[in-house]
């Protein structure tokens, strides 16, 4: 992996924090649902390589999205009790799986999540919001 210099690490955030800021809403929880996606790869692999603090860290993050999912749920829409649901269950799952690193627990969670995000993008398509390629 190539050393970045200072110059160019700003330019990479500054990157990332426009195309955050571009983004429509259902980007934006497109996005979410990947960085949910990665922080669970990394855990997984953390916690095979016996990496405590790495596999914490990552399950925190991706309980903070999840958390973040829900408060933003819209409730008057009967499908948000639907997520409502699915995110609580994920988050009673990530909980165990902190606690005691069970990598099974972990890739559970990461299928429910690709199976979310999966879902997403066939209900972005169909909406006619254009997806981009991560």
């Amino acid at each position: 992996m190539p050393v970045l210099t200072a110059q160019q690490r700003a330019a990479y955030a500054q990157y990332k924090n426009n195309k955050v800021n571009a983004a429509s809403g259902p980007e934006l929880t497109l996005m979410l649902y990947d960085g949910t996606i990665k922080f669970l790869n990394i855990a997984s692999f953390a916690i095979e390589n016996k990496d405590v603090q790495k596999a914490h860290e990552n399950i925190i993050k991706t309980e903070k999205i999840i958390d973040y999912l829900r408060n933003t749920l819209d409730m008057k829409y009967p499908v948000a009790q639907d997520f409502e649901n699915m995110y609580s269950y994920i988050a009673r799952r990530l909980i165990e799986a902190n606690i005691t690193k069970d990598k099974d627990i972990v890739e559970e969670i990461n299928g429910h999540m690709h199976a979310i995000r999966d879902n997403w993008v066939e209900v972005m398509k169909a909406n006619h919001i254009m997806v981009k390629e991560a």
